[in-house]
């Protein structure tokens, strides 16, 4: 069971590096090779359909996962869901399309917003397939299916990059392409290789007993959609294209810097589902589960900040290092939170606490809305971050006081200690060296020697491995 473990995390590690990369890579393009109100227009176009299709999910995606991992019927429960994402994403694109009548020059986007989201819904109709891939934990199978658009689209504006015809109509097209392309290939690889015919199951009784499950998670996805991406929104459309280019380059970066967070997040939720199932609560391996994520975070926090000025503005002439500076500092600081938040809301969402964790998501959101509405045309980018920082800072505080399991409400005590640890070394490396590489050197051995210090890494943590069985 260890070694399969292993195995899915090694999977799911090298899917996100590749995706990542490839991500960062369609990024780069874009961001130098376009003006930064064009750049900032498709990001807010992406933003837009992000939040959208994350709603239209209605929760279903993440209780299909726990369904087929506690033992549901794979054909029965994927039909279901399939027919959910084409009733919903057929009549949202029906939607948007009769609104262009209505918005046809809104700002610039709506065109933009338009031809993107036939893609975004060509990907939301190959959702069931990866959420039943993860179920069944072939995590080899949800690699495959996951990178295909980014590689088609990576290649595809690299080469039009090379070519010099990279235009907006010539990106658009490439969005497309990828995401049909995926679409596709997650039909075929799903099929052919868990042998689940693709004839649609229908029964209204099952439906409705599938939505009624997932309200909780519902109301979960409404809000999570308009958390993660109404400070892009707000930004986009109060503030400017432009400095929404700016602010989205920070976000991207830090959100790849969660990699290993992105790398573990799917692992735990059916293994935690069996965990509790059994009624097995490892305390010990727990907490050694949540410090060990948090001396990563710290390492995280560290490791940024000392490389963003001097990397983002030679990569990218000077447009976003300098200009992001306290935008990434401030974002950097959630990533703690964020670890932490998923190992609760894993836990929650195992034990059924679906509307525990819908209550958290309505706290976090008003926290969240309250402070870009309240920072944001004052503060733009760093107004933004800031009340993102604090939106999560709640939502770990709620979590920790609905918290059942006694032995496991000291998880705030790495939390402090390790972050307390990179600042103090993030400091010290930019005060004492000037030389990117040895304020890299000294930032980390600081930083180890702080947490030997402070006993966040201890000999005996080596003998005893974090295992679900």
């Amino acid at each position: 069971m260890k070694a399969r473990l292993l195995q899915n995390l090694s999977v799911n590690a090298v899917q996100l590096v590749v995706n990542q990369l490839l991500g960062l890579g369609i990024f780069y393009v874009l961001s130098t090779g376009l003006d930064k109100n064009t750049f900032g227009q498709i990001n807010l176009a992406l933003a837009i359909l992000m939040a959208a299709f994350n709603i239209l999910s209605c929760g279903i995606d993440q209780l299909v996962i726990k369904k087929i991992a506690a033992g549901a019927d794979v054909h029965a429960t994927v039909s279901l869901y399939v027919v959910h994402v084409l009733v919903a994403g057929l009549l949202f694109y029906g939607i948007l399309l009769g609104g262009y009548t209505l918005f046809p020059h809104f700002n610039g986007v709506y065109g933009i917003l338009l031809l993107i989201g036939i893609g975004k819904t060509m990907i939301f109709f190959s959702t069931p397939f990866k959420q039943a891939a993860n179920g069944l934990e072939r995590f080899k199978l949800l690699a495959y299916m996951l990178v295909t658009s980014n590689i088609v689209r990576c290649f595809g504006l690299v080469m039009l990059g090379i070519l010099h015809h990279l235009s907006l109509g010539n990106v658009i097209l490439i969005f497309i392409a990828g995401d049909i392309a995926e679409l596709l290939f997650c039909v075929f690889l799903f099929t052919f290789s868990t042998k689940t015919p693709l004839s649609i199951i229908w029964n209204r009784g099952n439906y409705v007993q599938l939505l009624r499950e997932a309200l909780p998670q519902t109301g979960v996805a409404l809000i999570t959609s308009a958390l993660s991406r109404f400070d892009w929104i707000f930004i986009g459309i109060l503030v400017s294209a432009v400095k929404l280019a700016e602010y989205s380059f920070a976000y991207k970066l830090f959100e790849i810097s969660t990699l290993p967070l992105l790398a573990i997040a799917p692992l735990l939720i059916p293994r935690f589902t069996k965990l509790f199932q059994q009624n097995i609560v490892r305390v010990d391996e727990l907490n050694l589960l949540a410090r060990a994520e948090m001396m990563v975070a710290a390492f995280t926090i560290l490791i940024l900040n000392i490389c963003w000025s001097p990397l983002i503005d030679g990569v990218t002439s000077g447009k976003y290092g300098a200009v992001n500076i306290y935008t990434i500092f401030i974002l950097s600081l959630c990533i703690p939170f964020l670890y932490l938040n998923n190992f609760f809301w894993t836990m929650y969402f195992a034990q059924g606490r679906l509307k525990m964790i819908l209550t958290s998501f309505v706290i976090t959101l008003v926290v969240n809305v309250a402070g870009d509405i309240a920072l944001i045309p004052f503060y733009k980018n760093e107004g933004a971050a800031i009340a993102f920082l604090a939106a999560c800072v709640v939502q770990f505080v709620y979590y920790l006081k609905q918290n059942k399991t006694a032995e496991l409400n000291i998880v705030w005590r790495p939390l402090i200690m390790c972050t307390t640890c990179a600042l103090i070394s993030l400091f010290a490396a930019m005060i004492l060296f000037d030389g990117n590489w040895e304020r890299i050197i000294a930032g980390t051995g600081i930083y180890i020697l702080l947490l030997m210090i402070t006993a966040q890494i201890r000999i005996q943590d080596l003998k005893a491995p974090f295992r679900v069985e």
